[in-house]
């Protein structure tokens, strides 16, 4: 299942993400997963969490980042939840790849739940995309 944290810049996605991989710490019994762009999350993020950062493994498009993230899955089969900061510099603002990328990662992996920040506000996304935002 994927669910989207929206907001422009300095509205606050990174800390409810934050907020949302300490609670999971706290209450899930699998593996916890954090993707970042730059590794600034280093001191945030509990230190049982994985943390990855993508710039580390040149993943600069939506197609690579499907791979990547497949083959951490496949890695560990243990993973409950998977946290994904900055998606948009990841892959670029690309929509409609955006879209697939989802739709890609939920039929290999419905039962994990991924949570995305996305560097938008709400209004200005497709309907695609706006179903998936964390109410």
């Amino acid at each position: 299942m994927i669910k989207l944290i929206t907001g422009k810049k300095g509205s606050g996605k990174t800390k409810v993400l934050l907020d949302l991989i300490k609670d999971a710490v706290a209450n899930t019994k699998g593996n916890i997963v954090c993707i970042e762009k730059s590794m600034q999350l280093t001191y945030d993020i509990p230190y049982s969490v994985r943390l990855v950062d993508v710039d580390g493994y040149k993943i600069d498009s939506y197609d690579k980042f499907y791979g990547f993230i497949t083959g951490t899955i496949a890695a560990n089969y243990d993973i409950s939840e998977i946290f994904v900061d900055g998606i948009l510099k990841i892959g670029g603002r690309n929509y409609d790849e955006l879209e697939l990328l989802f739709e890609r990662i939920e039929a290999v992996a419905p039962d994990i739940l991924i949570v995305f920040t996305v560097s938008e506000d709400k209004e200005n996304l497709p309907e695609s995309i706006v179903k998936r935002v964390e109410h």
